[in-house]
């Protein structure tokens, strides 16, 4: 009988030491044919196709918010929003006409410049 680590702290079943992890998954018989239809290609087991495509998978992309910075700095935040905006506005607009479109929905409407939180109230 072989060996078994300790249990692991998530609580999850222990494994047998050297050897991997059996896991059962339910797949539809449209993405097994898939599987299977490659596993054939290169010569291989089912079992080991999935690990392979597990593997190509997980390697392959990363989350979208490892891609971008965490932006927190309002200044950084703000000129993002402005690059942003610029690159949606017509460029054949005048470019007074477009600094004015940009300020005004960084600013927002003059009628809400008391709610913001992000502007000092002023005192009195």
């Amino acid at each position: 009988m072989t060996p078994l680590s300790d249990t692991r702290k998530d609580h999850s079943p222990a494994v047998r030491l050297g050897h991997d992890a059996v896991s059962a998954v339910k797949l539809s018989q449209e993405l097994t044919a898939d599987i299977d239809a490659w596993a054939e290609t290169h010569q291989i087991t089912r079992s080991d196709a999935i690990s392979q495509l597990l593997t190509i998978g997980l390697h392959a992309s990363r989350p979208a918010a490892s891609l971008q910075p965490q932006l927190k700095d309002p200044i950084t935040i703000e000129q993002n929003a402005i690059r942003q905006i610029d690159q949606m506005l017509d460029p054949a607009l005048p470019a007074d006409e477009r600094e004015r479109r940009i300020r005004r929905l960084i600013d927002g409407p003059a009628e809400f410049a008391g709610e913001r939180i992000d502007l000092p109230k002023p005192y009195g």
